[in-house]
């Protein structure tokens, strides 16, 4: 009897340690869970999840989603987390409008050399968007096998600026390995928040958008327009790289004339130029100025508290990494979102904020104008509606099908962190099925 009993109390002990071990303390408030993938041979992705703390039995039970940042290099475990939308801020305060009240949330330092994610040699980094895709299926693959719990629950891919680039291939390379039983994962939907889907067609409007919103005059519009043509001409002959160095050549102008605009808001106060202006912006599209002390949070508190290796040295933006994909960089890839529109069921969401200069309003919606998908007809006969948060207008949307495109007001590029308000109507609508 007593034997019985006391292998009864073992097994309550046992089903105890499986209903509390299914996440871990981290670097902050919450239960989390982190991990390297080894993508490729030698290619080390790092993730980490956030489990949702809305108030529910199973946390997947609810949406689970993944922030891709940009760059190419920008770091989502850090960035993303603590200057846009996880729990903390960048002075590890709550933040009011994290995306863990709702949703699971993992954050991917991509691609390999990014952030935490590291290679054993150079020669590993990526160099086009498709291998950045299956770079991603893979990790997506190795997060599954650790926790299985997640294959069932709907998956949602969000990115900001290069990140989009990356995002919708990766959705769609996903799509194909789960129709051919290659993957079990539950994929329903993509946000492209200014996203570098169709390049030329930003810079091709910088010159105009900035003379439009009275942030340059005829002078400073020829001077920009004539250096964003000769982008295009380089882009046209196929000249890619060299198109890269003439779109930073292009903002090196816009720097100028302007006296050192805010590329991600353009009625962001700024010092006049030079005094904001460096060389490092023309690594890639970089990231606003994150708070000075990110850097040693991510290399000291969070690289701690994770367990992290002390020989991975964390850093906001990776040049290297874009370096290495500056053959890629101006290529556009609308192609791949009519793909994912005319052959998938996933929901793709266009997000542009009206402020933001770097993926402006006018050459995202140009791209979107160009496009050819199935639904294309009713959704441009589809009525553009105010995107209400509270009774207030945070912007305007325009759906149909599986195709949404918004209009976000007073936001620039980081729209997550400028008008959370509008970006939780976004997120409600993507996760709404």
């Amino acid at each position: 009897m007593y034997k019985c009993y006391l292998n009864m109390k073992l097994v309550i002990l046992f089903l105890f340690i499986i209903s509390v071990c299914w996440c871990k303390q981290g670097f902050g408030p919450g239960e989390q869970d982190w991990d390297y993938a080894e993508v490729r041979k030698g290619a080390h992705m790092f993730w980490w999840l956030y489990y949702t703390t809305a108030d529910v039995e199973k946390p997947e039970s609810k949406p689970l989603i993944i922030w891709l940042q940009g760059g190419p290099g920008g770091s989502s475990t850090g960035y993303g987390n603590f200057e846009e939308l996880g729990p903390l801020d960048s002075n590890l305060n709550p933040r009011n409008h994290t995306w863990v009240k709702d949703y699971n949330v993992i954050f991917i330092d991509n691609p390999v050399g990014t952030g935490f994610s590291y290679v054993d040699s150079t020669s590993l980094l990526t160099t086009n968007n498709a291998q950045i895709a299956r770079d991603l299926v893979e990790c997506l693959r190795s997060f599954y096998k650790k926790l299985p719990q997640f294959e069932s629950t709907p998956l949602y891919i969000t990115s900001e600026s290069y990140g989009g680039k990356m995002d919708i291939e990766f959705a769609l390379l996903l799509d194909q390995e789960i129709k051919e039983g290659k993957i079990k994962s539950n994929l329903k939907g993509v946000t492209l928040i200014d996203s570098w889907i169709s390049p030329i067609d930003s810079v091709l409007t910088w010159a105009p958008f900035l003379l439009e919103t009275g942030m340059i005059d005829i002078d400073g519009y020829e001077r920009i327009d004539k250096e964003a043509r000769k982008c295009q001409d380089l882009l046209d002959s196929g000249r890619y790289t060299e198109a890269t160095n003439q779109w930073s050549q292009t903002e090196t102008v816009i720097f100028s004339v302007t006296q050192n605009i805010d590329f991600y808001n353009i009625l962001t106060k700024v010092k006049g130029y030079p005094i904001r202006y460096n060389s490092n912006f023309v690594h890639g599209l970089q990231l606003r100025q994150a708070s000075d002390s990110l850097n040693s949070i991510m290399n000291n508190e969070v690289k701690k508290a994770l367990n992290l290796s002390s020989d991975i040295y964390w850093t906001e933006s990776n040049g290297q990494v874009f370096s290495t994909l500056g053959e890629d960089f101006m290529k556009p890839v609308i192609h791949i979102v009519e793909e994912v529109l005319n052959t998938t069921s996933i929901k793709v969401q266009v997000v542009s904020g009206q402020l933001d200069l770097i993926v402006d309003t006018p050459g995202t919606y140009k791209w979107v104008m160009d496009m050819h998908f199935k639904d294309k007809r009713n959704w441009l006969n589809a009525k553009r509606k105010p995107l209400l948060a509270n009774r207030y207008i945070e912007g305007y949307v325009k759906k149909y099908g599986t195709f949404e495109f918004y209009w976000v007001s007073r936001s620039g590029h980081m729209v997550p962190a400028d008008n959370p308000y509008a970006m939780a109507k976004i997120l409600e609508n993507l996760t709404n099925e």
